[in-house]
């Protein structure tokens, strides 16, 4: 099947659901099955599909290989739900769907969900104010601003004196200067990060992404101001900020077992009643993390995340959660920073009977982090998907980008020089380069896939190997459970009994033959 990645724009969540159901009434087998002394043409076991939908969303680069079985049995539950296929006996609109051999088949209707479409007065100014001024895609002088919900956002006497100390040099040291309001300033960064999202987007325009309305320029400039040296959002309100019982079990399973925080004698299975702890209190929060109205604008983020374009997807996630209320920003960091760390430890013992360490972190949490007002069928795998790449590169999209700040600056600089008359006026300041990858083939594909999944066992034996404080027998233990699960990879690392030997500090033992079989004479 041709895997295609549905680009960046609006309803992009719809787009992909299309896809999907496509792809999969086109593809999927359909043969004779006998059930109940009765042969029926044309259909297929739930069994069935589970194994060729699982294989077609762990291969297709919208979802990812993150994709879990029960995801697709769910997947499937809600294809029933919309009629996008029925039972042998015609029936549907329930979920009722298991991982067996009932039979069911697909409608003769079309089951593709139509796209919303805008008043044609809204698109026809849409398209007037865009040819009015190309270089000035968002007028934000004009907009109406919301007011902030009060989310800690007292601003350091600090902080405020960095933000405006080369404002203020500048107004001393130049002749002609434009007086600059704190208002100016605001538009400034909301035009500011608005021009750098659409460049990196590539999208003619943002309106049915986001609103220009839902940025508020006080959380950006907070989030990017008030942070800690390893670039967590400091709360000046710590009624905003995690419970301290929260902070407590969190810190106690990112640095297991060595836990500062938590000095009471542990029981078996303690560190599955402190994930359980964890996960209910984000799980009960009333809204995710990245909000309910930057859903749309996740899920185009969603888009980038190919091979060739990863680091794209990274600075326009990092872009996106500066965005965020400065609570939920602080809470994500820590969030990601813990999950992230858990799931690389080879010391953390097993947190769910059926589920590995990865998987079971980007199945709790994927919805308390992304998911929309209203119910799509797509949400937990568009979830999982994000959440299982900002595990692994949270430190670069979770970090400040010096590159807004300058350009900020220089804009401002710039606007009270006199060279621009408004703070919306076109951005002068020079925005990044991105470089395309060369599009591979699908074998290319495959093979890199491949060769990333060894470096990452065979970066897992090497945590094993310098893992100091792990007991000579566990390590023992731990490397020949390894080399049974991974022999290849074992064998490169350790060829021969020599080295392996070296690692314990003993000699190899020679084996005398059992049996020596002597020449006649």
């Amino acid at each position: 099947m041709e895997n295609r990645s549905v680009p960046p724009g609006p309803y992009r969540a719809t787009k992909l659901w299309n896809e999907v159901t496509t792809s999969f009434r086109a593809g999927m087998p359909l043969r004779k099955h006998r059930q109940h002394f009765r042969r029926y043409g044309n259909c297929f076991t739930a069994g069935e599909a589970v194994d060729w939908l699982y294989d077609l969303l762990r291969n297709n680069s919208n979802f990812g290989p993150e994709v879990t079985r029960q995801q697709t049995i769910q997947l499937l539950r809600k294809f029933l739900k919309n009629h996008v296929i029925e039972d042998i006996k015609g029936r549907w609109g329930s979920e009722n769907l298991y991982d067996n051999s009932q039979l069911f088949r697909f409608p003769v209707n079309s089951p593709l969900k139509t796209l919303p479409r805008r008043h044609p007065e809204l698109r026809k100014n849409s398209m007037e104010n865009f040819s009015k001024d190309k270089d000035s895609i968002f007028k934000l002088r004009n907009l109406s601003r919301r007011t902030p919900r009060k989310h800690g956002l007292q601003f350091s006497q600090e902080n405020k004196e960095n933000m405006n100390c080369e404002i203020n040099e500048n107004q001393e040291n130049s002749v002609g200067h434009r007086e600059i309001s704190q208002k100016d300033v605001e538009e400034v960064w909301r035009y500011t990060i608005l021009t750098y999202l659409q460049t990196i987007l590539g999208v003619s325009s943002l309106e049915e992404v986001i609103n220009p309305k839902q940025v508020i320029p006080q959380y950006v400039m907070y989030n990017m101001t008030n942070t800690s040296k390893h670039g967590v959002v400091i709360l000046q309100d710590k009624s905003d900020d995690l419970p301290h019982w929260v902070l407590s079990a969190m810190k106690c399973l990112a640095n297991w077992p060595r836990s500062n925080d938590m000095n009471n004698p542990t029981y078996a299975g303690f560190e599955r009643d402190v994930f359980r702890t964890i996960a209910d209190y984000f799980l009960d929060l009333p809204e995710p993390l990245l909000t309910f109205e930057y859903y749309e604008l996740f899920v185009n983020i969603l888009g980038l995340l190919q091979p060739h374009l990863e680091r794209v997807a990274i600075n326009a996630l990092q872009l996106c959660c500066l965005l965020l209320p400065p609570p939920n920003r602080r809470k994500l960091q820590l969030l990601m920073r813990m999950i992230s760390r858990i799931s690389q430890n080879v010391d953390m013992p097993q947190l769910h009977d059926a589920m590995g360490t990865r998987s079971l972190m980007i199945h709790t949490f994927s919805r308390c982090v992304l998911c929309c007002a209203e119910e799509v069928d797509l949400d937990e795998l568009l979830a999982a998907r994000l959440v299982s790449f900002l595990m692994d590169h949270h430190q670069e999209i979770l970090q400040v980008p010096s590159y807004l700040q300058a350009a900020v600056e220089k804009h401002l600089d710039y606007f009270k020089r006199g060279h621009i008359k408004n703070p919306g006026d076109g951005l002068i300041v020079p925005l990044p380069t991105y470089s395309y990858c060369k599009q591979i083939s699908a074998q290319e594909f495959e093979e890199q896939k491949v060769s990333t999944s060894q470096d990452a066992i065979a970066e897992l034996l090497e945590n094993i190997i310098k893992n100091k404080s792990l007991p000579l027998k566990e390590k023992r233990k731990k490397l020949k459970q390894f080399q049974k699960e991974y022999p290849r990879i074992y064998h490169k690392r350790f060829p021969t009994m020599e080295s392996e030997a070296a690692l314990f500090g003993d000699k190899p033992t020679i084996k005398q033959p059992m049996l020596i079989l002597r020449k006649p004479k």
